[in-house]
C-alpha cells in the first residue's frame, strides 16, 4: 500500500519533470571538505565567498536549463546569495531548474563488519525536509555506500542501508520532496563485470523490498545507481555495449516500472567515459520503462573547474566548459552522442578510492 502524502500530485510531477527527455541533474553537493579537495586542484582557497562563486557561475551558465532539470544543492548553497544579491536557489529556478538538496549526514562504521558503513542523518529528517521545501527545494538526495571485497557487502549492509534508504525516502515525501535513493556501489576492486552486476541487482532488490514495505509512492521517487561496471583494478577490457548490457539487464530485473527516472551517478569515470556509457545504456535495444538519465557531479564539473582556476576573466570559458559535458550528456540520454567532446582532458580520469562526499 503506498504511502499518503498531501503531495503526491506535486511529487509525481517533480520525478517526472527532473526526468525529462535529453535531460539530467547536477550534482553541485559537494560538502564543504570535499570542495575544499576540488579547489585545492585548482590552487582556490576554500572560502564561503569562494564557494558561492563557483556555484553562481555553474547556475548562471546561459542555456543551462537545456539539458538539466535539477541540480542538488548542498545545504549552505540553498542559503547563498550571488554577487548582485540575487539567492543562488531563485537563479535556478527563474531557468525553469529543480533545486534540490543533499540531507544524509555521512556515513558511520557498521559494528562488526569489515569496514562497511552505513548513512546517518534520520534523526529530525522530517523537520529539515519540510524547512527545506519552504526555502525552495524540492527533491533530495541520500547517499548509501556499498563495496565489493573481503566478504563485503554482507546482508547486514546490504539490509541496513536497504531500510536507512526506504526510511529518508519515506519522510522525505511526507514533507514534499522527492527522494532520489542512491545505493552506490564503489568501483573499488578487482572485480569482474559479472560480479558487478550480481551484486547491484541484489542491493537493488533489497532496496525495492524495503520502498515497499515502508511505503514509498514510487512514482514521486528517483533512482541514482551506479552503472554496472567491473571494479577500479580489473584486468579485464569491457565495451561500453558491455556495460550497457549488465545495466539494462540488472535494472530490468530489480527496478519496478513505476519508477519515472534512473539517473546514473558517474562513481569516478572519466567525463567521457560516464557519457559515453549513459549513450551505450540508451542505444541498447531493450525494453526500458523508466528514462534513463544522468545525475552527475564529477563528470559535470572537472573541465568546467581546471578552466575557472578562481578567476574572474575564465568564468565564461568555464561556463562553456560546463555547457559542452552538460550537452553531450543531454544527447547521451537520447541516446544520439557521438563521443570526443572535451578532447583527452575529458578522457582523464577521475577515479578516487573510497571515495567520501
Amino acid at each position: 500500500m503506498a504511502h499518503w502524502s498531501p503531495y503526491r500530485e506535486e511529487l509525481i510531477r517533480t520525478a517526472k519533470a527532473i526526468a525529462s527527455p535529453g535531460k539530467g541533474i547536477l550534482a553541485a553537493d559537494e560538502s564543504t571538505g570535499t570542495i575544499a579537495k576540488r579547489f585545492q586542484g585548482i590552487e582556490v582557497e576554500n572560502t564561503e565567498a569562494n564557494r558561492a562563486a563557483y556555484r553562481e557561475l555553474l547556475f548562471r551558465a546561459p542555456g543551462l536549463n537545456e539539458h538539466i532539470s535539477g541540480v542538488i544543492l548542498y545545504e549552505e548553497t540553498l542559503y547563498q546569495k550571488a554577487k548582485d544579491g540575487t539567492p543562488l536557489v531563485e537563479i535556478l529556478q527563474k531557468n525553469g531548474i529543480i533545486p534540490g538538496i543533499k540531507v544524509d549526514k555521512g556515513t558511520v562504521n557498521i559494528p562488526g563488519t569489515n569496514g562497511e558503513t552505513f548513512t546517518t542523518g534520520l534523526d529530525g529528517l522530517l523537520e529539515r525536509a519540510k524547512k527545506y521545501y519552504a526555502d525552495g527545494a524540492r527533491f533530495a538526495k541520500w547517499r548509501a555506500v556499498l563495496k565489493i571485497g573481503g566478504g563485503a557487502p554482507s546482508e547486514r549492509s546490504i539490509l541496513a542501508n536497504a531500510q536507512g534508504l526506504a526510511q529518508y525516502a519515506a519522510l522525505c515525501q511526507e514533507a514534499g520532496l522527492v527522494p532520489i535513493v542512491e545505493p552506490e556501489i564503489l568501483m573499488d576492486g578487482d572485480h569482474d563485470i559479472e560480479v558487478a552486476a550480481a551484486v547491484t541487482e541484489k542491493v537493488l532488490a533489497h532496496t525495492y523490498k524495503l520502498l515497499e514495505t515502508n511505503g514509498v509512492l514510487l512514482e514521486g521517487t528517483l533512482l541514482k545507481p551506479n552503472m554496472v561496471c567491473p571494479g577500479s583494478e580489473c584486468k579485464i577490457k569491457y565495451t561500453p555495449a558491455d556495460v550497457a548490457f549488465y545495466t539494462v539487464r540488472t535494472l530490468s530485473r530489480t527496478v519496478p516500472a513505476a519508477v519515472p527516472g534512473v539517473v546514473f551517478l558517474s562513481g569516478g569515470q572519466s567525463e567521457e567515459e560516464a557519457s559515453v556509457h549513459l549513450d551505450a545504456i540508451n542505444k541498447l535495444e531493450h525494453v526500458k520503462p523508466w528514462s534513463l538519465t544522468f545525475s552527475y557531479g564529477r563528470a559535470l564539473q572537472a573541465s568546467c573547474l581546471k578552466a575557472w582556476r578562481g578567476k574572474e576573466e575564465n568564468v565564461e570559458a568555464a561556463q562553456q566548459a560546463l555547457l559542452a559535458r552538460a550537452k553531450a550528456n543531454g544527447l547521451a540520454q537520447l541516446g544520439k552522442y557521438e563521443g570526443g567532446v572535451g578532447g583527452a582532458e575529458a578522457a582523464a580520469t577521475l577515479y578516487v578510492a573510497n571515495y567520501k562526499y
